[in-house]
């Protein structure tokens, strides 16, 4: 069994659904939340960390383990399950997205890319065919297609990566054969509805197991990654798992979720967290600045993590200016363990048939730091710059 996958529930109002995805590894309720662990381990997190905060799915970054330590050695190993020590369901992107953010270093072609490795210079190449093998080798329950992630603005430039997308995913459909492994086919085609609706048709005809939704977050406004999910989603197959690749600012998932959003993987709460930056219902929270220095407050009061049982936010800020480890992991522990309660809340809500007042409840309460919504308004003047003229 690759995986198997069950809706439970449709909120009445939006598209929400709740559902289980069984993977040879266990169970993942959705919509799910998946921490990343580039290399093999979510930063700071040990897999015992992570099972006790209740992880149900991870992301590793096929590019990484590629390059460092070599898929041959995590198969000879016993895959990487065994290699890492987590029993969990795992998820393996391609490396695509980020052969592809290396623009001076890679040359690409309608066969595949070659790159250089960020390491060491080396020279190496993926094809569809080079990818899936390596992802067969490492043994994760679910893996990507090989795709090209290009401006989402850029209408030329999709247009023909949308053609080499979508014969490297034809190309990934005949050289997978691992019968235990699930494999997603990437929908393409950036803020166009023609070409999301081209993707969506031409990959939907070769039968993945379930489909993603990429090129978002790369550039585009929050409204119109929104946009583009309101009309790409209802194109996707209605009982296969519906995966947003990259995005994970709560604000977002909400969004996502309401119009049928199944999966997420982002690096932000790791990353916001070993910056200084947690996570509350009240927005994000910079635990160095002076007004934390005295306070006994936990991170968030009523939150039930780790860190805010046991520590005030006067000895977090401590942690994080002497550069103590702890305080990234105490960090990390309260962003992840943030949300996945706020994934439990969510399917809670559709259970209850009251995710619409949730959202709204939820949003009337999260404050966009003053630098986020600087940049988000940056954003948005650049993109109405850019705008050609009517």
């Amino acid at each position: 069994m690759a995986i198997r996958f069950e809706l439970h529930h449709r909120d009445l109002h939006t598209a929400a659904r709740l559902g289980r995805l069984a993977t040879p590894h266990g169970v993942i309720h959705t919509p799910a939340f998946a921490p990343v662990g580039t290399q093999a381990t979510v930063k700071t997190l040990s897999p015992r960390d992570l099972r006790e905060l209740g992880v149900e799915l991870i992301l590793a970054n096929t590019y990484h383990l590629y390059l460092r330590p070599g898929a041959d050695l995590v198969a000879r190993l016993g895959g990487l399950h065994r290699f890492m020590a987590w029993d969990g369901p795992i998820l393996t992107d391609s490396g695509g997205y980020q052969v592809f953010s290396l623009a001076h270093m890679r040359k690409v072609d309608d066969d595949g890319v070659t790159f250089r490795s960020h390491i060491d210079g080396s020279l190496h190449r993926f094809t569809p065919e080079s990818v899936m093998d390596t992802e067969q080798k490492l043994g994760a329950d679910i893996a990507m297609v090989l795709d090209e992630c290009p401006d989402p603005l850029d209408r030329a430039y999709n247009e023909a990566a949308l053609r080499r997308t979508h014969r490297w995913a034809e190309r990934c459909r005949e050289a997978h054969r691992r019968p235990d492994q699930a494999l997603f086919g990437i929908v393409q085609g950036g803020v166009f509805p023609d070409l999301r609706a081209e993707s969506a048709r031409f990959l939907t005809q070769l039968d993945f197991h379930g489909y993603a939704v990429g090129g978002l977050a790369v550039g585009e406004t929050k409204e119109q990654m929104v946009a583009t999910l309101a009309f790409t989603c209802p194109l996707l197959p209605a009982d296969k798992p519906r995966y947003l690749m990259g995005v994970g600012a709560p604000e977002d998932i909400l969004e996502a979720v309401a119009h049928g959003i199944d999966l997420f993987d982002c690096v932000l709460p790791t990353r916001l967290a070993r910056n200084g930056a947690l996570l509350t219902r009240q927005g994000r929270l910079n635990i160095r600045n002076a007004q934390h220095a005295e306070s006994t407050l936990p991170i968030e009061e009523g939150c039930t993590c780790y860190a805010c049982r046991h520590f005030s936010r006067a000895y977090l800020r401590h942690l994080f200016k002497a550069g103590e480890i702890l305080g990234l992991h105490l960090a990390t522990l309260h962003n992840v363990h943030f949300m996945l309660r706020l994934m439990e809340e969510i399917r809670r809500a559709i259970a209850n048939g009251t995710f619409g007042a949730f959202k709204a409840e939820f949003l009337a309460h999260y404050r966009l730091s003053d630098q986020e919504a600087r940049a988000q308004n940056r954003e948005a003047r650049r993109q109405r710059l850019a705008a050609p003229s009517p």
